[in-house]
């Protein structure tokens, strides 16, 4: 199989099920952005951290090739068979964070990115996650996306501050907190 086809050579690509959209398209935008995240959970997964996290992180990045999977598919074309979400996906990443939570101290301020490279990582995940979910709660407005799909970014966003905060804790850094000038 070839990697290059040059079918997009003039600014189009296709979707699963055959339609060709404008590589600017919020279909496109919506998976290359949760591609991009899974870029970077690959490199927190690959860090010095322990191995139940690298584990999750593995199961987070089948995940979201399963979202992205299901973004790249036009909803009134595609007849391909696509593996969904479930809500124990969602479920995972909770029990995870009740699990990480029992560990760490109270929160008590607003946490600032940084204080670590690998919880740097962390955040910068977080964001691309967020705006994974931006977009996406966008294209909703205006074709159809499984709900799930939503959920489970909304999910991560809080899941990845979570191993941020836990990360932090494991690695004997301090917490990056803001504290306002007033």
């Amino acid at each position: 199989m070839k990697i290059y086809t040059k079918t997009g050579d003039k600014g189009e690509t296709s979707l699963i099920g055959g339609t060709r959209v404008p590589k600017f398209h919020l279909r496109i935008e919506c998976y290359g952005t949760v591609d991009e995240l899974n870029s970077y959970i690959g490199l927190i997964q690959c860090q010095p951290i322990d191995l139940q996290s690298q584990q999750i992180l593995k199961e987070i990045q089948d995940r979201l090739f399963t979202i992205g999977a299901s973004l790249a598919a036009d909803p009134e074309k595609s007849r391909m068979k696509i593996p969904d979400l479930k809500t124990d996906d969602v479920t995972l990443l909770e029990k995870e964070m009740d699990t990480m939570n029992e560990l760490l101290p109270e929160l008590k301020h607003f946490v600032l990115p940084g204080g670590n490279t690998i919880v740097s990582y962390c955040h910068i995940a977080r964001c691309i996650c967020r705006r994974a979910e931006r977009l996406t709660v966008q294209l909703a407005s205006e074709s159809f996306v499984d709900n799930q799909i939503t959920v489970y970014l909304n999910r991560l966003s809080d899941y990845l501050f979570v191993l941020g905060r836990k990360l932090t804790f494991d690695l004997k850094s301090e917490e990056n907190i803001w504290l306002p000038r007033l």
